[in-house]
C-alpha cells in the first residue's frame, strides 16, 4: 500500500474520523495553515477534580481525528504537521469542595480563589491545581497519547494572554451584546466578560466592571470590603468568564479542531460568536452525547453512578475502552461493568479481520484507528497477521465462573497452558486472565445459581457424558461441538431448536443463560473435568 493508496481512500471513507478530518481539509485544503504552521487540535481540563473516563474520551476521540487529518494530507505523526493541546483552565475559581478529597477546613478556607492558588490537600505539590494537572498528564502518559500541556495559570500569569485579554477589554461591549441576551435578569445584573481578582482576599470576583483603558488593560471594581479598586487585568490580575475564555483561547492558540460534550451546546454557539468579535473564527468540532448509566440516567459524580476508568481496567482493557467509545459519537452509551466482556472481545475479532480487510474496510475499523491512535503503527503499512488472541474472553470467563470463589490467575494459566500446548499466551492475554478473575469474583459468582436439568435435559446430559467417556483427554474442540451438535439435534430428547439445548447446558452447567461454544468449553476445561461438572448436574435431579 502506497501513501497515495492511503489518501485517496482516507478522503472517501465515511468512517466519523474521517467525515470530521475532512470538514477540517475543507477549511485547510493545503492541509496547513496559511503561516504554514501545524494544524492545532485542542482538549480541556478542568482541574477541580481527577481525570476520568470522559478526559479520556475526549482526548481519545480528538487523537483519532487528528490522526485520520495526517492520514488524509499524508502525513505521519513524526512529521509535526498537527499539534495536541491539552489545556488546563486552573485560574477557575474554586466554587465547592468535594467531599471525596482530604483536608476539607483547609480547602473550605480557600473556597473562591483560583484553582492555581489552592493549597494541594494532599500535601504534595505547590497547589490544589497542580496536583490534579500531574494526574492529568501522568493519565495521558499512561495511555501513549501524544500532547502538549498548557495550564491557563501560566499563560495569564507569564502574560502570555495579555494581549488577548487587551482585545477583550476593546471589545468588552460588543461581547456584552452577545452574552446579556442569554442571562436571568439576576445574573446579568452583575455579569462581566471580565472577573478581577481581589487584591484583598485572592477570590475570583463576579462583579460588574468598568473598562479604564483597554489598551493599557486597566479596569474598575468594587471589591468585596466595597471599596473601589481600579488595577491591571494582565499578568495574572483577573479571569475571564467561562465562554468568553473559551473564544479567547481559541483565537489566542489558534485553535482549529475541538469538541464538546452536548451539555456545552450552547458554550459553543455563544463562544463562536464571541471569537468572530475578537478577530478569529470557532474551531471545527461535534458535540458528543454523555455516557448513561446502566438506567439510562446521565452519569453523575455527585451521584458516583458512573464507572471509573480504573475499574474498567480492572475488569477489562485498554483497547476495550477505546473499542467501545468508538463507534458514532454522537449517541449516547450507557457506561457499566456488564457492557465490558462484550467489548473486550468485539475488540479483537475486528482486530482478527483487520489484516485481511482491503484499505477501505480497514478504515472504518475501530482497530485500525486504535493502533494508529498513538503512533503504534503506520498508517500506511499493513497491519500484522496473526493479530488474534487464542480464546475468547467469553470462554475465560466461563472458565472462571466454573472455578467459581477459587478461580486465580495461577490456576486459570494452568488451564489455558495445557489447552494450548506450546502457544506462549503473551501479554495480551495474560491481562485477560487478570481481568477475567476479578470479574468473575466480583460480577458473576455472587449470581451463579445451577439449576436442576429437567427430564429430557438429564437424559441429554447422560448421553454426552457418555460419548465424553469415548473421547481423548486432547480431543480437539471442533469434534467435541459436533458431538454438543448432534444431541440436540436428536429428536428422542425433545428440543425444540438446538438454543433451546444450549440454554439447558449453560443453566446446568454453568449457572447462567449464556455460554461459550461448549466445544471449546469442554476443550479447554477439560474433559474429566467436564463429565464432574455434568455428574454434579444429574445429582441435583437425585
Amino acid at each position: 500500500m502506497s501513501m497515495q493508496d492511503l489518501i485517496d481512500a482516507a478522503r472517501d471513507s465515511k468512517a466519523w474520523p474521517f467525515q470530521e478530518a475532512q470538514r477540517l481539509l475543507k477549511r485547510y485544503p493545503d492541509g496547513a495553515k496559511p503561516d504554514g504552521s501545524p494544524i492545532l487540535f485542542e482538549t480541556g481540563y478542568g482541574p477541580s477534580g481527577l481525570p476520568h473516563i470522559g478526559t479520556f474520551q475526549e482526548v481519545l476521540r480528538t487523537t483519532f481525528v487528528r490522526r485520520a487529518f495526517e492520514a488524509l494530507i499524508g502525513a505521519r505523526p513524526e512529521d509535526g504537521k498537527t499539534r495536541l493541546v491539552a489545556f488546563s483552565d486552573d485560574m477557575d475559581g474554586f466554587r465547592k469542595v468535594p467531599t471525596n478529597l482530604p483536608n476539607q477546613d483547609l480547602l473550605a478556607a480557600n473556597l473562591n480563589k483560583p484553582l492555581s492558588r489552592i493549597p494541594d490537600p494532599f500535601e504534595k505539590y505547590e497547589s490544589f491545581a497542580a496536583h490534579n494537572n500531574a494526574m492529568l498528564r501522568e493519565f495521558l502518559d499512561r495511555f501513549g497519547f501524544e500532547y502538549e500541556f498548557i495550564a491557563a495559570s501560566d499563560r495569564y500569569n507569564s502574560g502570555a494572554f495579555d494581549d488577548a485579554l487587551k482585545n477583550v477589554l476593546r471589545q468588552n461591549q460588543a461581547i456584552l451584546d452577545i452574552m446579556l441576551p442569554t442571562l436571568r435578569a439576576e445574573r446579568a445584573a452583575t455579569y462581566s466578560p471580565i472577573m478581577p481578582i481581589s487584591p484583598s482576599t485572592g477570590h475570583v470576583l463576579q462583579v460588574p466592571v468598568e473598562v479604564v483603558d483597554a489598551d493599557a488593560g486597566t479596569i474598575r471594581f468594587t471589591d468585596e470590603d466595597g471599596t473601589e479598586i481600579e488595577q491591571s487585568a494582565l499578568g495574572g490580575m483577573a479571569k475571564l468568564q467561562w465562554k468568553v475564555d473559551f473564544a479567547m483561547r481559541w483565537v489566542a492558540l489558534g485553535v482549529d479542531y475541538e469538541m464538546y460534550g452536548k451539555d456545552l451546546t450552547d458554550t459553543g454557539v455563544q463562544s463562536g460568536k464571541i471569537a468572530k468579535v475578537l478577530g478569529g473564527r470557532k474551531p471545527e468540532g461535534l458535540i458528543y452525547e454523555l455516557f448513561l448509566d446502566a438506567n439510562g440516567e446521565k452519569i453523575s459524580k455527585s451521584k458516583g453512578n458512573g464507572l471509573t476508568i480504573e475499574e474498567w481496567l480492572t475488569y477489562g482493557s485498554e483497547e476495550s475502552l477505546g473499542f467501545y467509545i468508538f463507534p458514532n459519537p454522537k449517541s449516547a452509551k450507557q457506561l457499566h461493568v456488564g457492557v465490558i466482556p462484550r467489548a473486550v472481545d468485539d475488540y479483537w475479532q475486528f482486530r482478527e479481520r483487520l489484516s485481511e480487510q482491503p484499505l477501505d474496510k480497514q478504515l472504518g475499523n475501530p482497530a485500525w484507528h486504535l493502533l494508529r491512535a498513538n503512533g503504534g503503527w503506520r498508517a500506511e503499512e499493513a497491519p500484522g497477521a496473526g493479530d488474534t488472541l487464542p480464546v475468547t474472553f467469553g470462554l475465560l470467563l466461563n472458565l472462571a465462573s466454573v472455578l467459581g470463589a477459587e478461580a486465580t490467575e495461577a490456576n486459570l494459566a494452568e488451564y489455558l497452558d495445557s489447552y494450548l500446548d506450546d502457544v506462549k499466551r503473551g501479554p495480551d492475554l495474560d491481562r485477560l486472565i487478570s481481568a477475567a478473575v476479578a470479574y468473575t469474583r466480583d460480577y458473576i459468582v455472587p449470581t451463579l445459581n445451577k439449576r436442576a436439568p429437567e427430564a429430557n435435559e438429564a437424559a441429554a446430559l447422560s448421553k454426552l457424558d457418555d460419548a465424553l467417556a469415548g473421547m481423548a483427554a486432547d480431543a480437539p474442540a471442533e469434534d467435541i461441538q459436533t458431538v454438543v451438535y448432534e444431541i440436540g439435534k436428536d429428536e428422542t430428547f425433545g428440543f425444540e431448536n438446538l438454543r433451546d439445548w444450549f440454554k439447558a447446558l449453560y443453566q446446568t452447567l454453568l449457572g447462567s443463560d449464556q455460554g461459550p461454544r461448549m466445544g471449546s468449553f469442554i476443550a479447554l476445561y477439560g474433559v474429566e473435568n467436564s463429565r464432574k461438572l455434568i455428574a454434579e448436574a444429574l445429582a441435583r435431579n437425585s
